[in-house]
């Protein structure tokens, strides 16, 4: 947006107009010098002179482009009003206010005059949905699809509820019959909430029944332990390796579970190396075969 509240408006030859809106511009629309000094009063009535110029204006113009400006200027304090519900947010409010001007932008584009509603009552509800889409779009730690956001709030809701009347806790069966859901409805909710913050893995793991003093959480984090591919491994070769001759398992022990050499197993079968060797080529391929269809 080009334009800011109080930003003192220029003419061509850069001198400061003389007039506060008694000075024409933009054909019949008044200059207005310091749209911050315009009280309300008066921004309600300008904004109505706007409007009516901007719905019969050539969108692109520079006389469009400065309607609408104006009215920006002239209606940013809804946004200021809007953003104040939401100042107990830990969200920096000037990115707040930026959002919400987003929200009455949309608004100046969609106002009708002929509704006969007063723009203020039309252009609070874009601002405000456009400020909460941004808390729900960058609040919560991890994505969760915006039917279980709005779970939480009712969960949240109905716990506080239902722990002032039952005196305890409630259950998921009374949360799921107190909102007309089901308990697996519920249970998800229960666990989408749990992405709306992050623990950091820096802060201090808290274990009462050790010492952890000055152990942090990515300290406790276990590793993938290397040996767990083996044991994967051998548990797809066993049905693998059963299915196989009685000749060739014992050519499979003889080799890799005595570790002998193929000489050595060929003196005890009776058999020539290059035999052995053919043997074991042609049994190794058909368990690696069988290994990788199973992945």
């Amino acid at each position: 947006m080009a334009t800011q509240t109080g930003t003192t408006r220029t003419n061509r030859a850069g001198e400061a107009p003389a007039a506060h809106t008694g000075r024409q511009a933009s054909g019949e629309l008044p200059w207005i010098e310091d749209t911050g000094r315009v009280a309300p009063k008066d921004a309600r009535e300008l904004s109505k002179l706007f409007f009516d110029r901007l719905a019969v204006l050539e969108e692109g113009t520079h006389e469009y482009q400065y309607a609408r400006n104006t009215l920006i200027e002239l209606n940013v304090t809804l946004v200021r009003f809007a953003a104040g519900r939401f100042r107990n947010r830990s969200d920096d409010m000037e990115d707040v206010i930026q959002v919400g001007t987003i929200g009455l932008i949309k608004a100046i584009d969609r106002f009708d005059l002929s509704r006969e509603v007063e723009f203020a009552t039309f252009a609070v509800p874009y601002i405000v949905g456009e400020i909460k889409r941004f808390f729900r779009d960058t609040s919560w730690a991890v994505h969760v699809p915006r039917r279980l956001q709005e779970l939480r709030i009712d969960l949240a809701r109905a716990t506080d509820e239902l722990a002032q009347s039952l005196d305890r806790a409630p259950s998921t069966a009374e949360l799921a019959a107190h909102l007309d859901l089901s308990v697996e409805e519920v249970t998800e909710g229960v666990m989408a909430a749990n992405g709306y913050t992050a623990g950091s893995l820096d802060i201090p793991a808290d274990d009462p029944a050790h010492d952890t003093t000055g152990v942090t959480l990515a300290e406790r984090l276990g590793e993938v332990d290397p040996g767990m591919a083996g044991v994967e491994n051998v548990l797809a070769l066993k049905p693998l390796v059963a299915a196989l001759g009685e000749r060739d398992r014992r050519i499979l022990h003889m080799r890799f579970g005595e570790e002998m050499t193929q000489s050595q197993i060929a003196a005890e079968l009776g058999l020539s190396q290059m035999h052995v060797s053919r043997l074991l080529t042609r049994m190794l391929g058909r368990l690696r075969a069988g290994l990788l269809t199973q992945l």
